[in-house]
């Protein structure tokens, strides 16, 4: 949400759809991933985010699609070629990432791979209440609902005001998640 009210441009369809999809794309194979393993394979969800989630296979997945790098010299060949529809998409995907890096503190991911596999361990995370979650989930939900109504404050078409419902309301759903199912704390 934040990708698309920083990159989106009134009266753009596309240029909305590229920075919807670009907010997301940094966490599109996790929700495939664990998604594919919960729901189609039955995988019980701490076997999911306990061992596959560290998985190599799995981990090298995060780090190609959560790396600053790539996206950066995508975002590099978008400013190149000038289309702003890659801008916007690239740009969102690097705020998505600016944003998640400090907000994982055991589970985060190798943001400068190809070069290192380093990790930066945070001191907070967005999704474990022993570090902070119980604040910095309602701030990022919070940030989400400014961004949504931002998006409709510029009249955006009807189709991205309905999925910043749909991602809204995911978003709680998964939260709800992490917060109290996922943590002992």
């Amino acid at each position: 949400m934040l990708g698309a009210a920083v990159f989106g441009r009134p009266g753009t369809s596309r240029i909305v759809g590229a920075a919807l999809l670009g907010g997301l794309a940094p966490d599109l194979s996790l929700y495939v991933l664990a998604g594919g393993a919960l729901f189609l394979l039955g995988i019980p969800a701490q076997r999911v985010f306990d061992e596959l989630y560290f998985s190599d296979v799995w981990q090298t997945v995060f780090a190609i699609d959560n790396s600053f790098l790539v996206w950066g010299a995508f975002c590099a060949v978008a400013l190149w070629r000038q289309a702003p529809w890659a801008v916007a998409l690239t740009g969102a995907a690097l705020l998505h990432l600016a944003l998640d890096m400090p907000l994982h503190h055991d589970d985060g991911r190798p943001h400068f791979w190809p070069v290192t596999g380093w990790v930066f361990e945070s001191p907070v995370s967005y999704w474990d209440r022993r570090h902070g979650a119980m604040w910095i989930a309602p701030a990022e939900a919070a940030a989400a609902l400014t961004a949504t109504a931002v998006l409709w404050w510029r009249a955006v078409p009807i189709w991205a005001c309905l999925i910043s419902l749909i991602l809204i309301a995911m978003e709680i759903w998964v939260v709800r998640q992490w917060l109290f199912f996922f943590v002992d704390g």
